[in-house]
C-alpha cells in the first residue's frame, strides 16, 4: 500500500527533478566544513561590528536550515550543526545569481555547506555573510513544528533522531553522556585499572539477583541468558592475576521499565584485588566527583527524581549508615539487637504492613522493611552497609555478626546508583550460597543465582582479598546531566511495539 503524502511532501519530492536538472545531487557529495557553530561564537564573542569589517575572518560550515526570512535579494536563515545554531546572511550580489536561486529553493530542514565571512549584525548577532552556498540533502518531509509536532514524549522516544533536531537538551545529554564515560574511564585508568571485555551470552544465570532473557544457539543447540551481571567473569581475571579490573557494559534484565529501570542497560563492574569496602567507597566517590567537576563542571545538583526538592551536594563526604539503624529510626523495629525468629519477623511485618513473599527469611524481611520505610528518604549521597546475607550470596560475612555481609549501596536521590561488596573469594562459603540459592529458586524464587561450579573452582585456586563495585551509568548520567527518566539518557530506549 502506496503512502499517502503530504501537501508539503509532495511539492518537496517535486523539487529533486529541478535538482537533477541543474546538474545538482539532491542527496549531497563531501563537504569540507572546518568550522562548527558554537566555535565561531565563542571566539568571535568579543569582535565588534568594526573588527569584523576591517579585518575578514573566513568560516565554512554545513548543517541543517532552521529557519528562514526571505526578503527579496537578501535573506537571513539559521543553519544548525552539533553544536548549535548560528545565522547566516545571504545576498544575491554576493553569491550571484545562480547560488541564490538555488537557496530559494530550499525548505527547512534542508541540510547545506555555507562558506562566507564572519559578521555582527545590527542588532548584535555573530552571522556568516555567506559567499559560496552548496546545496548538500534535501529533506522529503517538513520537521514538526516546535511545541506541536513531538509533544507526545513516546514519540520522542521512538523517533529520537527528530528529538536531537528539535529538541537541544537530547542533544546535550547526548554529547554528555559519552563524555561521563571517558571521564570515568580516565579515572580507573589513573588508579592502575585495566579495562576488560567479558561475555554478553553466559550458560549460567549468576553474578546478580535477577530474571534473565533467554535466547537459543542453534550451533550449539543450547540455550543461553544473556548476561544480568558480569561479576563472575572478572572475578574470573582477580584470580587469573589482572588485580585491578573493570568492565564498562550493556547488561539485561527481562523485568520493569519505568524511570529508572530499562531492560536493557550499562553498569561498570570494578574489582579490586587486597581491596575492601572501604577501598570501594573511596573510588565510588572519587569517580562521581571527577566525572561532575570534568564534564559538568559543579558539584551542587537538582535532584532528577524531585526536581522541586532540595538540591544534592557531592561535593561533602558521602553520609555511611546501616540498614538495621535506618529502620530503626524509621519505625522503633530492632533487627540488630533482637534476634527474631522467623515467625516473630514475619508478624512484625504485618503489622507494619510490609508485604513478604513465600520464600522470604528473616533477611528478605529487613530487606523489605527498608524499601518500605527508609529507602526514599535517602536523598544526600548515602552509603547504606549492614544488609542481610540472605540477599547477599557473593559478599563476605561481617565478621562481628554472621547474619550480615560486607556491603554498601549508594543511594542518591532515594535511587540506588551504586552496589559494593568486601568480596566473598572462601570457595567452600561459595558453593553453600550457591546451594542456599538454588533452593530459594525452587521455593519460587525465578532471580536466584544458580549453581556455577567453573567459578567455584577458580576461587578453589585462590583469590586475594578482593573489593568490587557496580555502578549504574545509565543513572549516573541522569544525575550528572539533571535528566528526568532513563529514557533521556538512553539514546533508543526500550519501546512497546506500536
Amino acid at each position: 500500500m502506496e503512502e499517502k503524502r503530504s501537501e508539503q511532501e509532495i511539492v518537496r519530492i517535486a523539487k529533486l527533478e529541478k535538482y537533477k536538472e541543474l546538474g545538482i545531487d539532491p542527496f549531497g557529495q563531501k563537504y569540507d566544513a572546518s568550522n562548527k557553530s558554537l566555535e565561531i561564537k565563542e571566539k568571535f564573542k568579543d569582535f565588534s561590528h568594526e573588527d569584523l569589517e576591517n579585518e575578514k575572518h573566513e568560516v565554512s560550515v554545513a548543517g541543517r536550515i532552521m529557519f528562514i526570512r526571505k526578503m527579496g535579494k537578501a535573506s537571513f536563515f539559521a543553519l544548525q550543526d552539533k553544536l548549535g545554531k548560528i545565522q547566516i546572511y545571504i545576498r544575491k550580489d554576493i553569491v550571484g545569481d545562480n547560488q541564490y536561486d538555488l537557496f530559494k529553493m530550499a525548505d527547512i530542514g534542508d541540510i547545506v555547506g555555507v562558506k562566507g565571512s564572519v559578521m555582527r549584525t545590527q542588532t548584535g548577532e555573530i552571522t556568516i555573510k555567506c559567499e559560496e552556498y552548496t546545496h548538500l540533502v534535501k529533506a522529503l518531509r517538513p520537521l514538526p513544528e516546535k511545541f506541536h509536532g513531538l509533544q507526545d514524549v513516546e514519540e520522542r522516544y521512538r523517533r529520537r533522531y527528530l528529538d536531537l533536531i528539535m529538541n537541544e537538551d537530547a542533544k546535550r545529554v547526548a554529547i554528555q553522556r559519552p563524555q561521563i564515560i571517558r571521564a570515568m574511564q580516565e579515572y580507573f585508568d589513573s588508579l592502575g585499572f585495566i579495562e576488560v571485555e567479558t561475555p554478553v551470552l553466559q550458560n549460567i544465570q549468576g553474578g546478580a539477583t535477577a530474571r534473565p532473557f533467554i535466547t537459543h544457539h542453534n550451533a550449539l543447540d543450547a540455550n543461553f541468558y544473556l548476561r544480568i551481571a558480569t561479576e563472575l567473569h572478572l572475578k574470573r581475571l582477580v584470580v587469573g592475576g589482572l588485580e585491578r579490573v573493570y568492565e564498562i557494559g550493556r547488561i539485561f534484565r527481562n523485568e520493569g521499565m519505568d524511570r529508572t529501570h530499562n531492560p536493557e542497560f550499562t553498569t561498570v563492574e570494578l574489582y579490586q584485588a587486597f581491596g575492601d569496602l572501604s577501598s570501594m567507597m573511596d573510588i565510588c566517590e572519587g569517580v562521581i566527583r571527577h566525572s561532575a567537576k570534568k564534564v559538568i563542571g559543579k558539584e551542587l545538583f537538582k535532584n532528577p527524581f524531585d526536581p522541586e526538592g532540595d538540591a544534592i551536594d557531592i561535593s561533602k563526604p558521602f553520609r555511611k549508615v546501616t540498614m538495621c539503624e535506618l529502620i530503626k529510626e524509621q519505625t522503633g523495629v530492632d533487627f540488630k539487637n533482637n534476634n527474631y525468629t522467623l515467625e516473630q519477623a514475619q508478624q512484625i511485618a504485618k503489622e507494619h504492613n510490609v508485604p513478604i513473599e513465600k520464600h522470604f527469611t528473616v533477611g528478605h524481611i529487613i530487606n523489605a522493611f527498608f524499601e518500605e520505610y527508609c529507602e526514599s528518604k535517602l536523598v544526600q549521597p548515602t552509603f547504606l552497609c549492614g544488609h542481610p546475607i540472605e540477599i547477599s550470596p557473593l559478599t563476605k560475612k561481617d565478621p562481628t555478626d554472621p547474619r550480615f555481609v560486607q556491603r554498601f549501596e549508594l543511594f542518591i536521590g532515594g535511587k540506588e546508583f551504586a552496589n559494593a561488596y568486601t568480596e566473598l573469594n572462601d570457595p567452600i562459603d561459595q558453593k553453600e550460597r550457591f546451594i542456599e540459592q538454588l533452593a530459594e529458586k525452587e521455593k519460587g524464587n525465578d532471580e536466584a543465582n544458580e549453581m556455577d561450579n567453573d567459578f567455584v573452582e577458580a576461587l578453589e585456586y585462590g583469590m586475594p582479598p578482593c573489593g568490587g563495585i557496580g555502578i549504574g551509568v545509565d543513572r549516573l548520567v541522569i544525575f550528572l546531566t539533571e535528566s528526568e527518566s532513563i529514557r533521556d539518557v538512553i539514546l533508543f530506549p526500550q519501546m512497546k511495539t506500536r
